[in-house]
């Protein structure tokens, strides 16, 4: 078997690295900051704890294979997944509030009843049913299947089957996430209840396309988990298992280059320091040899580790990271007791939606006056240094590179009163984390948070593949196929441990 050079220690680098040292081969991780998870990471001040990164975990089954294909001790034996429920409360523009049980289809569609009136959980359970087929349709290719060399044909089709709409004399069908909200749901709540799904991830909903449908249809399919102690034990526990199958982790260490050799990526070239065989055509550098390098960074920055340009032509899908959105998350150190009964997730949704997307994505980008905000609030002892106090954690999406101000973070805590009454008097400090804290963790410029794969748009939100055009390399991660979001990460390194094992022939998992 082969020795394979994996560049950084992001979830997907990770979980590709853990199923081939399973395979045999000899796997070496150079990360370049002093800690394993990417995005994935943790703060810890006076007996407080936090998640800085995502706070849940979709799709669970992504990480319980990697754990059962890597070892004989499955993923509940590494840490404690809890079920989410309800999987969230939601605050509307107008008040109404409405809590969602998780992963349950019946249960949902009588709380929308309840709270926005007889009718709107009819109208969502039917767009459930079409957002189903349009998962149906998308899944293998789009998360379980190596990218199609005929990528284009994802570009241009829409899987989401969208109601027939008459419209100025001519029948139409949604070709946006926006338009199914308008023509197919018809309520204002219902359309913030879907587009928080796009924001979540950095889309605009006026030009996401109808197949972004498969976002809110996960949640409400196979429902939403916590992590005991925090996805950062989720992290934790990956570098672990990779440590049981001898993967060898070298922090603090940066890869200047990728070495190639005879049109063949052939090692890696170390920042200099310490002791070791010199980089060929350089000497200024460690030279680590290699069968394989796995890259789990953004595109932009894996350009610039190989010589001779670009590692994509313009027939090939363009990376993502020159747009995409990013995160503002607000850490509340609490006094008192998290009350009973408080769901782990609340969203208080924009009182102006329009003024919130012409903020996000328009030309005069910056943090929203009234922004769509997530509050968690996790039921968790192991969080905070007694039961009299409480950690909660704020998210809201930013564009890209955002320089957060003071009046921008009072706002934020102004939109989270909604969802906790008197919470300045119970603040005892906060700490916030900006897009550049996100970019210093990851390396990726603005802090830009991947979004998953998705169809349509004209290959907008696809991801380049996980092999590229210098063989024996090969990216996994948020920024390779199929895209960002926990499961997608780990669904990267799958396929990437897939084509290395098996070869350019692997079809992707069965």
């Amino acid at each position: 078997m082969g020795r394979i050079a994996v560049i950084g220690a992001g979830m997907g680098a990770m979980a590709a690295a853990a199923r081939l040292a399973v395979a045999g081969h000899r796997v070496v991780v150079f990360e370049r900051t002093e800690t394993y998870g990417g995005a994935v990471r943790r703060f810890e001040r006076d007996g407080f704890v936090f998640d800085t990164g995502p706070g849940l975990l979709p799709l669970p089954a992504v990480y319980r294979d990697l754990f059962v294909k890597t070892g004989k001790r499955p993923l509940e034996e590494c840490v404690e997944l809890v079920q989410v429920d309800p999987s969230a409360d939601h605050v509307f523009a107008d008040g109404t509030r409405v809590s969602l049980p998780n992963a349950s289809r019946a249960g949902v569609l009588a709380a929308l009843d309840e709270g926005l009136g007889d009718g709107a959980g009819a109208r969502w359970g039917d767009f459930l049913v079409r957002a189903r087929e349009a998962w149906d349709r998308a899944r293998r290719p789009l998360l379980e299947e190596p990218l199609w060399p005929n990528w284009t044909v994802l570009a241009g089709r829409e899987p989401y089957p969208s109601v027939p709409h008459r419209r100025l004399l001519r029948t139409r069908r949604a070709g946006t996430l926006a338009e199914v909200a308008a023509w197919e749901l018809r309520d204002p709540r219902l359309t913030a209840l879907l587009e928080s799904h796009a924001l979540a991830y950095g889309l605009d909903p006026r030009t996401a396309p109808a197949s972004a449908s498969v976002l809110p249809y996960m949640d409400h399919a196979f429902g939403t988990w916590y992590v005991r102690g925090g996805i950062r034990e989720l992290a934790r526990a990956v570098y672990e298992r990779c440590l049981e199958r001898r993967v060898e982790f070298r922090f603090g260490t940066t890869v200047e280059r990728i070495v190639e050799k005879d049109g063949r990526a052939v090692g890696v070239e170390l920042a200099p320091g310490g002791e070791g065989t010199a980089a060929p055509e350089s000497g200024a550098g460690l030279f680590e040899e290699a069968d394989h390098v796995i890259a789990g960074v953004a595109p932009g920055v894996l350009d610039g580790l190989v010589a001779g340009g670009p590692l994509r032509g313009p027939d090939e899908v363009p990376p993502q990271s020159a747009g995409g959105s990013s995160r503002l998350t607000l850490l509340l150190a609490l006094r008192g007791a998290r009350p009973a009964g408080t769901a782990h997730r609340t969203v208080v949704h924009s009182a102006d939606r329009d003024g919130e997307l012409e903020r996000l994505f328009g030309e005069r980008p910056g943090v929203p006056a009234a922004p769509t905000l997530v509050v968690a609030r996790p039921d968790d002892p192991a969080l905070v240094p007694d039961a009299e106090h409480e950690a909660v954690t704020l998210t809201v999406t930013v564009p890209r590179g955002t320089e957060v101000s003071g009046p921008d973070v009072e706002r934020v805590l102004d939109a989270a009163e909604r969802a906790l009454p008197g919470l300045r008097e119970r603040l005892l400090w906060h700490e916030v984390r900006t897009p550049a804290d996100i970019a210093e963790a990851t390396g990726v410029e603005g802090g830009v948070v991947p979004a998953p794969a998705l169809a349509a748009a004209d290959g907008r939100l696809l991801h380049p593949a996980n092999t590229t055009r210098l063989p024996g390399l090969f990216a996994a991660g948020g920024w390779a196929h199929p895209g960002g979001g926990l499961p997608h990460a780990g669904m990267s390194g799958a396929l990437v441990a897939g084509l290395i094992v098996e070869g350019p022939d692997f079809q992707g998992s069965q």
